[in-house]
């Protein structure tokens, strides 16, 4: 949903979305908010509001800002299939599909393909409104499995 002078810009709170807390690099390129996937209790749906500070000099959002919220979202999936061990990301790949602009709530999903004792396999897309923007997967380490 982009942000437009005949629109207020999109309001995650309003919309029943929750903020995540963060702290250092999260914290940095946030506020990130999730809430839960209609009908599935267990699966969750995670967003932010993509900002000029989002930009590059193209005015969309920046490639390097996909890429990092991808792996969280990847990264709070799989920590919430690992029973929320700690893990961290041993591979993540990622296709551009379309552009965010400014004013969108990109929207983040994510499903474990396969998980071992040790490690996850999972992929995700990244979504503005209708507009898939980003594909992505990878594989997680739980640590100390």
């Amino acid at each position: 949903m982009p942000h437009d002078a005949a629109h207020a810009p999109f309001d995650p709170r309003a919309a029943g979305w929750k903020p995540l807390p963060a702290e250092d690099y999260p914290a940095l390129i946030g506020p990130f908010w999730a809430r839960r996937e209609p009908g599935e209790p267990r699966a969750w749906r995670y967003g932010f509001l993509a900002e000029k500070r989002h930009a590059n000099v193209g005015g969309v959002v920046h490639g390097g800002m996909l890429m990092s919220f991808a792996d969280d979202v990847l990264g709070m999936t799989v920590w919430e299939a690992a029973g929320r061990k700690p893990c961290t990301t041993v591979q993540l790949n990622h296709q551009f599909i379309a552009p965010a602009r400014i004013g969108d709530f990109v929207e983040g999903r994510g499903e474990v393909l396969r998980a071992t004792r040790s490690v996850v396999f999972v992929r995700g897309t990244l979504t503005a409104g209708d507009r898939t923007l980003v594909a992505a997967d990878g594989v997680w380490k739980i640590l100390g499995a």
